[in-house]
């Protein structure tokens, strides 16, 4: 019998969109209860969810890049490619525009593919009661539902609520990614 060659099994590997909003700055608890939970992880975030947290701390945190925008023609991707994805905070901006397919943004164009890709996807949407009482928000939460996206429970907060980020749960996103025994997730 000849000497076969160890295979290395990777970790799954999770792509983090992070959105612009004020709570993305705490994007770092998803990262790590990711990794506890064995995935391998990078992120993803809009051109205006750049602005809100904080690149270096994130990069060193993953070991990867941040990817903003789209790559060149040759150029290497930054990224293995997704087993899953998480949408968090997922704006009101963000929601609307992806299940419109309006794929103007590197972020919002991965998040159109993956239903292509078949790759699990949850979103845990942060918006607030104004913008969520709008039409187009629950229609658009409808139709991702309905291409198989998992969404997140959190409520909108008030206009301007002070501590309005206090009950957002970032590890709902690893929970609605987990199978439940028996079943699909």
């Amino acid at each position: 019998m000849r000497d076969q060659p160890v295979q290395q099994s990777r970790k799954p590997f999770l792509y983090i969109v992070v959105c612009a909003a004020g709570i993305a700055g705490d994007v770092g608890k998803l990262i790590t209860a990711a990794q506890q939970a064995g995935w391998d992880v990078g992120v993803v975030a809009t051109p205006n969810g750049l602005g809100f947290i904080d690149t270096a701390a994130v990069e060193t945190r993953t070991g990867y890049p941040i990817r903003s925008a789209w790559r060149l023609p040759g150029e290497p991707r930054p990224l293995p490619p997704a087993d899953a994805i998480v949408v968090a905070p997922a704006t009101f901006n963000t929601i609307n525009k992806w299940a419109a397919g309006i794929s103007d943004t590197l972020a919002v164009g991965i998040l159109c593919e993956a239903y292509g890709f078949g790759i699990p996807t949850a979103a845990l949407p942060y918006l607030n009661a104004a913008q969520a009482a709008h039409p187009a928000y629950r229609q658009s939460l409808d139709r991702l539902r309905g291409m198989g996206v998992m969404i997140g429970s959190h409520r909108p907060h008030e206009p301007g609520a002070p501590g309005a980020a206090a009950g957002f749960r970032w590890e709902e996103a690893l929970e609605l990614l987990t199978p439940a025994p028996g079943g699909r997730a």
